[in-house]
């Protein structure tokens, strides 16, 4: 087959109108013609480094607006079109078409309006009968149509994976938060029922303190009237033994000590009766004016038995107006941050808790002298599951709920560490949410 036939027909009329009549065209005639009209741009190149192209079918025109002589003219045109960002990855394996026999890429080619277009290629070594490299045919196809879809379609799915990926969390952030209505629906009716008991138990013990007081000072009574009439030896004796055997002057010291530990330990389980009982807020549901210390306050009740071994907790509040809020929520805020502050020293260390407002804002800031956060996990805290403690130690919900919570009262969290000093979580709320009145 000689190629100068082919290029003889070419001409500038476009190719569709050189259809050859069914009868009167010739094999070669009728070849030509179809290769003008396939979508597949067919290309001969040499067998060396260079790629020259040596013949380019005329259709070159009608899908990349070349003409095919001027491809064929310029020894470096092929590699001169290729996307920048797909050359590489094509020239460093082109040498594996002469072991491979043939090669298929998809890059990105330069069209003559500048625009680039995705393209199929597929290249072809021919070799001759004594098995030397003849020549390189190739079958460029425009694929961009495509890609755009692939491209849109990948698109669409890292959209749907986000949506998941937001459904998710919101999912489990419902069911985290479901979890802890729960939780205080249960500490609440705990806190009623150890109520009932500790009230009459108080009550009693008060009564019991006054009973005490009473009898012991009848004993005194007694030993003053006996030591006034002069009782016979025999019965003084009997009566100084007596109290000697019990040992009336240490029971009167202990049981006024005992009564009044119990007391002491009554109004500590009242407190943390009422701590419960303020931490829960069964019912809530609606936005309140509320003193955070007071809820602070509440939530160190609650959380005292995971932090009192390792550390003491310093607070330094300021002046702060009361706000307006879901009082529950913003407890599950702080709880959430004094026990990651509790987890996060390992031996003693001290939890600061400050307060403060300025332009209708309030602030609580929460600090320890633990082991910090590493620079490359602080921008990552937030992210639902994501937790630097070992596993089975925690969800990775607690601040990426917090988060949640004080991001609904249009507030924010900023968070200041370093490793190996200690962290702050500053958690900073308008004292008139906007909208407060809308939401719930």
């Amino acid at each position: 087959m000689q190629f100068e036939e082919f290029e003889s027909f070419a001409s500038d009329t476009p190719v569709a109108a050189r259809a050859p009549a069914a009868d009167a065209a010739s094999p070669l005639v009728r070849l030509q013609y179809l290769i003008d009209n396939t979508p597949a741009i067919i290309y001969c190149t040499v067998p060396s480094g260079d790629f020259k192209m040596t013949f380019v079918s005329n259709n070159a025109y009608n899908v990349l607006g070349y003409r095919p002589e001027d491809m064929v003219a310029d020894p470096n045109f092929w590699f001169d079109h290729i996307h920048p960002d797909d050359a590489p990855a094509i020239f460093s394996s082109l040498a594996l078409v002469f072991v491979e026999g043939q090669r298929a890429y998809e890059y990105r080619f330069r069209a003559a309006d500048g625009a680039y277009l995705w393209m199929h290629d597929t290249l072809r070594l021919i070799r001759d009968e004594q098995g030397a490299p003849l020549e390189v045919i190739g079958s460029l196809t425009d694929i961009t149509i495509r890609k755009n879809m692939e491209e849109a379609l990948h698109s669409k799915g890292q959209e749907q994976q986000l949506l998941i990926g937001r459904l998710q969390e919101a999912q489990n952030q419902l069911l985290q938060s479901e979890k802890m209505a729960s939780i205080g629906q249960l500490a609440a009716g705990i806190a009623h029922e150890i109520n009932n008991p500790v009230g009459f138990v108080n009550s009693n013990m008060g009564t019991l303190q006054k009973y005490v007081a009473t009898l012991f000072g009848v004993v005194r009574e007694y030993d003053a009237a006996i030591a006034g009439h002069s009782p016979p030896p025999a019965l003084s004796s009997r009566i100084a033994q007596i109290g000697k055997s019990a040992d009336l002057a240490f029971l009167q010291d202990d049981a006024t000590d005992l009564i009044r530990e119990s007391m002491d330990g009554l109004k500590r389980v009242k407190d943390i009766v009422q701590a419960l009982k303020d931490f829960s807020h069964v019912g809530e549901t609606e936005w309140q004016v509320a003193d955070l210390h007071h809820g602070l306050d509440s939530t160190l009740n609650i959380v005292s038995n995971e932090i009192k071994y390792k550390a003491t907790v310093d607070k330094q509040y300021g002046q702060i107006p009361q706000v307006t809020c879901l009082a529950s929520q913003l407890n599950q805020v702080f709880m959430n941050l004094l026990v990651n502050a509790g987890h996060a020293i390992k031996e003693k260390g001290v939890i600061t808790i400050r307060t403060g407002a300025e332009d209708g804002w309030v602030w609580v800031a929460i600090s320890d002298t633990g082991c910090g956060i590493a620079q490359e996990h602080v921008n990552r805290i937030f992210e639902p599951f994501f937790t630097t403690k070992p596993v089975g130690s925690g969800t990775g919900l607690g601040l990426s709920l917090s988060y949640g919570i004080v991001n609904k009262h249009g507030g924010r969290i900023d968070v200041a560490s370093t490793p190996g000093e200690g962290t702050t979580f500053t958690v900073r709320l308008p004292v008139l949410p906007p909208g407060a009145g809308a939401q719930g």
